[in-house]
């Protein structure tokens, strides 16, 4: 957007009082800073096949990593100041009478575990787009979704148990990346409906609110927030993974694009001198796979040869991401949102894969202190992506890793 166009679009706000954040007295909303992501305490789910659609019980896998009472002091000693728990709604609406009342039993509790460390939460809704039924289309790929009305009945209902943990401890956020399209108007419907079901349930409560296209900034940046001024107290946020050739390198997951599997010892800073490197590194991690055939190797390596030109080139560092990031400031500044009331709800990169050399642990690090500041910079709050799993701050045996602790800006490790 040029300045004319932000100038013009500025003057058309404020002649028709149209700015998007509340008016002098309307309440502020709950102040998150530095946050951590506690997937998978309420996610990974043990769900049969299809053609069934319900889950074992209890739904939640018994071995997945979830925090102890020491690991939250820990965080909290550390210096976050919240805590973003995700949680998949599959087993919330799948079960009902005794069982539902166990399992808002078991997130009470754990709600409790974390506020009695003098942290907050953030209690994020993720639906699992892995399993065959609780699907995020099917709950809210559109307002009219099978499951919709079910998923915005169980956010009215989170939002009640938020609000009974206190409104100056507590915020909801209705949905985790939205699948829609950027700037798709579908998505404002169905935004408005889950704020509207949440605010009607917890009138004080904080609640989040994000753009489609899996909360990117593309999409915040398409939303226009003035038509929801209207549910404040309220935060915006976005997710962050730019370049992704870097935070997401040997990712398996990216199935769409299966180039990722192979990435390893992409470089930060990056810079064409290291390509060449990087690049003797894919191949030897291809060499050692024998599973693939020759065909799917060389169609892969040619996308890669491609993208580390482009990465070369950019030469991405801290500059790359201020200018990646500098559209939601402009974007929070045109509807007179204060900038502290924007949340970087995600951001990471996996860990050292200790076969291949992934992300190289320096890079890593240095990664991940070039995100954040960009982001404090700009005067957002941030929330890091993961305590556990490959892009954690903690590993198997609930370790901290010192290097991403000063990453962070946080206190020594105690």
């Amino acid at each position: 957007m040029n300045a004319s166009r932000r100038t013009l679009l500025t003057g058309a706000l404020a002649a028709a009082g149209m700015a998007a954040y509340p008016a002098l007295g309307a309440p502020e909303p709950l102040r998150l800073r530095r946050g951590i992501a506690l997937w998978p305490w309420f996610s990974l789910t043990t769900e049969y096949p299809a053609p069934r659609i319900d889950y074992a019980w209890p739904p939640f896998q018994a071995d997945r990593p979830v925090p102890s009472h020491a690991d939250l002091r820990r965080l909290a000693a550390l210096g976050f100041d919240f805590v973003r728990l995700p949680l998949d709604p599959g087993p919330f609406v799948a079960f009902t009478g005794a069982r539902r009342g166990e399992l808002l039993g078991s997130l009470s509790t754990a709600i409790d575990a974390v506020l009695a460390t003098g942290l907050r939460v953030l209690l994020n809704v993720q639906a699992n787009a892995a399993t065959h039924h609780y699907t995020p289309e099917a709950f809210y790929g559109t307002d009219r979704a099978p499951l919709f009305p079910a998923y915005r009945d169980l956010i009215g209902e989170l939002a009640r148990l938020c609000a009974r943990k206190g409104a100056d401890r507590v915020a909801l956020e209705p949905i985790n990346e939205p699948p829609q399209a950027c700037g798709a108007l579908v998505w404002n419907r169905v935004q408005h409906a889950l704020l509207t079901a949440a605010r009607m349930a917890a009138p004080g409560l904080t609640l989040v609110a994000t753009g489609s296209c899996g909360s990117l900034i593309a999409g915040l940046t398409a939303l226009d927030p003035a038509p929801l001024a209207r549910f404040a107290p309220l935060l915006y946020t976005f997710h962050f993974y730019e370049p992704y050739l870097f935070s997401h390198q040997g990712a398996t997951w990216l199935t769409d694009e299966p180039f990722y599997r192979w990435l390893n010892a992409v470089p930060w800073p990056g810079t064409r001198g290291r390509m060449p490197e990087t690049l003797s590194a894919v191949r030897a991690r291809m060499q050692a796979d024998r599973s693939v055939p020759p065909a799917e190797k060389a169609r892969d390596l040619a996308v890669i040869e491609a993208k580390l030109r482009e990465y070369g080139a950019a030469e991405p560092g801290p500059a790359y991401l201020a200018a990646a990031m500098d559209p939601v400031s402009t974007w929070a500044d045109l509807y007179e949102i204060p900038r502290r009331t924007v949340l970087m709800g995600e951001f990471g990169a996996l860990r050292t894969d200790v076969r291949y050399t992934a992300a190289r642990a320096p890079d890593r690090a240095a990664y991940l202190r070039d995100v954040r500041l960009a982001a404090e910079r700009s005067g957002f709050g941030w929330s890091f992506w993961n305590l556990f799993d490959g892009l954690g701050l903690m590993d198997e045996a609930h370790a901290v890793d010192p290097a991403l602790v000063a990453a962070l800006g946080l206190k020594a490790a105690p």
